[in-house]
């Protein structure tokens, strides 16, 4: 597939949506002998906080796997976090780098070296193109596999699905102090998570909007691996239902935690501006 038809706002979406990360120590595997005891929604739902990734910097390297009906295509490129604040990508394909993108919880920029063009957009710029509404904490949340930072807690009912803890929620809001520039940013959401018994990890988290519930997000994490005595899963895979269905799997290495990092974000002179 050639890489300018990847270059496309939703395939910004789905690439970020993708980019998951890992370290590269022993795997944790667990074996779940016999049934699990049923757990109270607070219980499981303090257990799922206990256990989330913690950090203020991360980065990895990764590679994708992206399929979009009969459209197939595989890119590479690295992750760099500033928790709450930055996710800056570099995508490649062939070892060239056509996309780097930069998101904050304000704007969504990027820079396409392929036609020498760069965006210099928003949250309401891209939901408004993709009919949907995707935030920046909805991002970060999935690609660390973390729950959704800055939401209510919600009401919460647990239940038990194939040796897992399922949480489900059928309201969860933007807490009022986080939301942002607009006035429809107060976003309502059904969300179910599935946890680990043993790690309380998050193995598997959709979410969907109340209002346009054909459209959703899913992601499945497996693999888990520990540094510094925290858990992060190698692999995943998402799934985004929107007019069509869309498969990413990815694969990470080279993570790094807490280490301070930079942001380049330079753009030449020479490139033109593009807009939806």
């Amino acid at each position: 597939m050639n890489l300018l038809k990847l270059i496309s706002w939703n395939l910004i979406l789905i690439a970020m949506s993708a980019i998951l990360l890992l370290a590269s120590c022993k795997t944790q595997r667990s074996i779940i002998k016999k049934p699990i005891r049923e757990e109270g929604a607070d219980y499981l739902f303090k257990k799922l906080k206990e256990h989330e990734l913690k950090f203020d910097w991360l980065s990895a390297r990764f590679s994708a796997d992206y399929k979009n009906g009969n459209q197939e295509s595989s890119f590479s490129g690295q992750i760099r976090i500033n928790k709450d604040s930055i996710i800056w990508l570099s995508l490649s394909v062939m070892g060239i780098e056509g996309l780097r993108i930069m998101i904050s919880q304000d704007s969504i920029n990027y820079i396409n070296r392929l036609n020498k063009t760069y965006v210099i957009g928003d949250w309401f710029d891209l939901n408004r193109f993709l009919n949907t509404n995707i935030d920046y904490d909805i991002l970060q949340s999935f690609l660390i596999g973390n729950d959704i930072s800055f939401y209510e807690e919600g009401k919460f009912k647990a239940t038990i699905d194939k040796n897992e803890y399922k949480l489900i929620a059928v309201a969860r809001s933007k807490m009022k102090k986080y939301i942002r520039n607009h006035k429809d940013a107060l976003k309502v959401f059904i969300q179910n998570i599935w946890l680990n018994p043993e790690t309380f990890k998050i193995t598997r988290a959709d979410v969907k909007e109340t209002r346009k519930q054909n459209i959703k997000l899913d992601a499945t994490y497996s693999s888990f691996e520990e540094i510094k005595n925290q858990l992060f899963p190698r692999e995943m895979t998402y799934q985004i239902n929107t007019e069509n269905r869309i498969f990413i799997d990815v694969a990470f290495s080279r993570i790094n935690i807490d280490k301070a990092l930079t942001f380049p974000f330079r753009i030449p002179s020479s490139y033109a501006r593009v807009r939806l």
